[in-house]
């Protein structure tokens, strides 16, 4: 199998569920995961001739909406690829923004101490503990399947992170404050589901997902509460929020600290929120 036939298949099986932009991404990141083709020029270099283990079951878990970092067992983020299972969200560009403001505003030789909340496949420290060497970095997340992924990032990546499996809406106290609080915790109502697209709501974890409709901010009070005791003097939160309820988050958080900044996105979405005293 060539690398045309290859994309011959891809184009016929997949053009009535994507459109060609979107099937040429799909191909083009299976190309680069499964053959380790980096090199354009050899996409169409037809003297490439592949065997690939299990390709009629990639193509068919495509056809039924499965994403491809699943398949592959790799999503892309920052500089680095994570390994990405059914317990772990696939990390977002979105995401990468909010790692990029943290980045801006402090040296890289600093020893700070951070914490992430609810951390997933660990992508959020891990590359916050790539950025800042020196810091020491800590995460937890309620879900043991997610800290195991998580984990073995951390060891591939070689970006120690001391990982702690708890509940965020339990109390609790770490016995040790931080220069930085991170998180991107579940914010999409019950109500949002029915614009969202099949290959989220089937194969991510709606644990890491969903709130409810009743109560949206109920993990960022939480946050906002770790903040309390957690937070060194100067210290500062950054989360990852619903681009819908940007103006209810900083108003929730307005309560608790002096300082909240909302900041858009690259498409100019409310996207990351930033608290300080």
């Amino acid at each position: 199998m060539t690398i045309q036939d290859i994309h011959n298949r891809f184009i016929e099986e997949l053009q009535n569920l994507y459109d060609s932009t979107e099937i040429q991404a799909i191909f083009r990141y299976y190309i680069e995961i499964r053959l380790n083709i980096i090199d354009s020029y050899l996409f169409n270099d037809d003297k490439l001739d592949f065997e690939i283990k299990g390709f009629d079951s990639d193509l068919n878990q495509l056809k039924e909406g499965k994403p491809i970092q699943q398949i592959v067992g790799r999503a892309f983020f920052y500089d680095y690829f994570f390994r990405v299972n059914e317990y772990t969200l696939i990390p977002r560009p979105e995401t990468e923004e909010l790692i990029y403001l943290i980045s801006e505003q402090y040296n890289k030789e600093l020893e700070l101490n951070v914490i992430d909340l609810g951390t997933g496949s660990g992508c959020i420290p891990i590359t916050i503990k790539k950025i800042f060497p020196r810091a020491n970095v800590s995460a937890i997340d309620i879900s043991n399947e997610a800290l195991a992924v998580a984990k073995q990032n951390s060891e591939e990546l070689n970006a120690p992170v001391n990982f702690i499996q708890q509940d965020l809406l339990l109390e609790f106290d770490l016995n040790q404050k931080f220069d930085i609080i991170v998180s991107n915790p579940p914010y999409i109502r019950e109500l949002e589901k029915a614009d969202m697209h099949k290959n989220v709501l089937n194969y991510e974890p709606h644990l890491a997902l969903f709130v409810t409709n009743e109560d949206p901010l109920l993990f960022y009070r939480r946050v906002a509460e770790f903040g309390l005791s957690h937070l060194n003097t100067g210290g500062k939160i950054f989360c990852e929020i619903n681009q819908y309820l940007g103006k209810e988050t900083k108003e929730m958080f307005q309560q608790f600290y002096k300082n909240v900044i909302l900041h858009q996105d690259i498409s100019g979405n409310d996207r990351i929120i930033e608290v300080y005293n």
